[in-house]
């Protein structure tokens, strides 16, 4: 079973932190096996503004973890689930990344996933603070998979959810379920004439992954309006939900409230549609070689 934690954020990130240990918690005694974060869920949205003093929010994460990632080691470990916790991971001076670490049910860390692909837009200026995950590297080896004690998952980390590609390479590492901390919202003053459009869009392409690659996606978002940079601020959507490999959604969180969603996911249905709809089959790998061009001019 899933167990995907949306919730507020305030400004106090031990506090964020706590409450979010405590619905993992619960989260588990309600029989959640792997429990996933929303993003950067300690803090508020930070990257609405660029601001050098937000940097002295980020912690270690490998080799040497720091206490958000110790904290959920401990809950793993005691709680016997698996957990993705999005944290802002300093990985040496001067060197940022917005990360999500991959902890066992017996407590390991298996692995990082670091933010591929980095948004910059109005309110959202990630390209200030996060440096995108590394290629090749061996403990963050891009898109891939790990090996849990209920079920082979990937990671994904919002604006990664938006792209085809990085969702194909994950399945193709043998991920049953992909999940993604998220924080989208609106902005104000685009919500009464695009806001159901754009969340329709958000919804739809996480669809489209589970249906292309016959696997379970799963979207965490926080809810909220926040404004840690004054202005208008963002009113983030929440909705967090489960698409089943059908694409069909199995289950989704409210607009506006904190709630734990909790979704059985059965594994065999990944078998059924990969061998129902067999995409993966039939690709046509001497074909794709433009994918890796900018633009075909």
């Amino acid at each position: 079973m899933l167990g995907l934690l949306q919730h507020a954020c305030g400004i106090d990130p031990k506090a964020n932190l706590a409450a979010t240990l405590e619905s993992a918690r619960a989260a588990a005694r309600d029989g959640a096996q792997i429990i996933c974060t929303q993003e950067l869920f300690g803090t508020q949205y930070f990257c609405q503004s660029e601001n050098h003093g937000n940097y002295g929010l980020a912690e270690p994460i490998h080799p040497n973890p720091g206490p958000t990632t110790q904290a959920f080691q401990t809950l793993a470990r005691e709680e016997k689930v698996v957990v993705i916790a999005s944290i802002f991971e300093q990985r040496a001076p001067g060197l940022f990344h917005n990360t999500a670490a991959i902890i066992d049910a017996d407590g390991a860390l298996l692995g990082i996933y670091r933010k591929m692909h980095i948004p910059d837009d109005p309110l959202y200026y990630e390209k200030f603070y996060f440096t995108p995950g590394d290629v090749g590297d061996v403990n963050n080896s891009g898109f891939r998979a790990w090996e849990t004690a209920f079920g082979k998952i990937g990671v994904l980390i919002c604006w990664d959810q938006w792209y085809p590609e990085a969702a194909r390479l994950t399945a193709l590492a043998g991920a049953e379920i992909i999940l993604i901390p998220t924080a989208i919202g609106w902005h104000p003053a685009e919500k009464a004439a695009e806001g159901a459009v754009q969340c329709d869009a958000w919804q739809t392409i996480q669809r489209s992954h589970a249906i292309a690659n016959g696997c379970f996606v799963a979207a965490v978002n926080r809810i909220g309006h926040e404004t840690p940079a004054g202005g208008e601020g963002i009113e983030f959507w929440g909705q967090s939900f489960v698409a089943a490999p059908s694409g069909e959604v199995i289950a989704q969180a409210a607009a506006d409230q904190p709630e734990t969603l909790l979704v059985q996911a059965d594994l065999t249905q990944v078998h059924e549609a990969r061998t129902h709809w067999p995409f993966l089959r039939d690709r046509r790998i001497d074909a794709y070689g433009g994918l890796t061009e900018r633009f075909l001019d």
